[in-house]
């Protein structure tokens, strides 16, 4: 018997593997960006160009009638602070002390982070194999970490960056979980308007950083000498994987999360070729988080699932 194929399918697993991929490149371009631009207004000036570009996809492609907020004025900004100001500026706090690498590997976590905040937000009870899961990838990432001392935890330097990262990401599934707040909404537009409430805050916070001397205001030299990474950070990783992503969710499935391993292993190849070598306990926390990451997305309830609409654009705003 011939079987028959969902329409789409092959197209959605490719949109979802180039997602992917540009999100694992998104470390080690944004690593390189940061040895020039501080993790404040970085993600300043790529979700201040990102929100512009969002909004103008949204009104080309659904029309200007979908840029009314419909008094949803402050969870759009309640939530949009948490996905993009809290995410990158957490994120890339910790990536400029860090490895681009390890940054990946706590970002496949999302997902299983995503069965906790439901559990704790929603009420939505995890299964056995869910929480199994979600204690397998941790001590993955806890070897990531640690490099296999876990009283690195308890040292400062890189693990405290690692955990700075994973409270961005903690961010991130906060948001993403957020689009469950607007049924009807397509996730263009809530990617888009949540964005674009977000600015306000990123710029606040940078101010405020720089007021105190923690961030530094770029020149213009500055920021022509990084044309390239924050072409990459905001087109490529920004806008071109998210709306990859969400159309491959939508052709694929929810199964479609599983492509997220494919962001670590991204990393790590691009890290190798740069000449970084993981140790054998950070691989084998890579290859356990990866695994774990299967494991959870076999036994989650239909019900605990994420929406579509942000599941890890890690990037650039989804």
């Amino acid at each position: 018997m011939t079987q028959t194929r969902k329409p789409g399918l092959m197209s959605g697993m490719l949109a979802l593997l180039l997602a992917a991929v540009l999100w694992g490149g998104m470390f080690p371009v944004a690593k390189a960006a940061l040895v020039t631009l501080d993790a404040y207004w970085l993600t300043l000036v790529r979700y201040g160009s990102g929100a512009l570009l969002f909004v103008a996809l949204l009104a080309a492609i659904e029309g200007r009638a979908v840029l009314r907020f419909e008094s949803r004025t402050l969870a759009l900004w309640a939530y949009g602070t948490a996905g993009f100001a809290g995410f990158s500026i957490l994120a890339f706090l910790g990536l400029s002390r860090s490895q681009p690498e390890h940054g990946a590997i706590i970002l496949a976590l999302m997902p299983l982070l995503g069965v906790l905040v439901n559990a704790v937000w929603r009420g939505v009870r995890p299964t056995p194999g869910n929480i199994a899961a979600i204690a397998l990838a941790l001590s993955g990432v806890a070897l990531v970490i640690t490099k296999g001392h876990l009283a690195a935890l308890t040292q400062g330097g890189e693990a405290m960056a690692d955990l700075s990262i994973l409270a961005g990401a903690l961010c991130w599934v906060i948001y993403t979980i957020g689009a469950q707040d607007f049924p009807g909404w397509s996730p263009l537009r809530y990617t888009a308007l949540s964005c674009l409430m977000a600015v306000p805050s990123i710029a606040g916070i940078t101010l405020i950083a720089t007021l105190v001397g923690v961030a530094h205001a770029p020149s213009l030299p500055m920021l022509a000498g990084l044309t390239g990474e924050l072409i990459y950070l905001i087109m490529f990783a920004g806008v071109v994987a998210v709306l990859a992503w969400n159309m491959g969710i939508k052709r694929v499935g929810a199964s479609g999360v599983l492509f997220i391993n494919f962001v670590p292993v991204t990393a790590l190849i691009i890290g190798w070729f740069q000449g970084h070598r993981l140790s054998i306990a950070e691989l084998a926390g890579a290859l356990i988080v990866m695994v774990a990451l299967v494991l959870g997305n076999l036994g989650r309830r239909p019900t605990a699932r994420m929406p579509q609409s942000t599941l890890c654009h890690c990037n650039a705003s989804e």
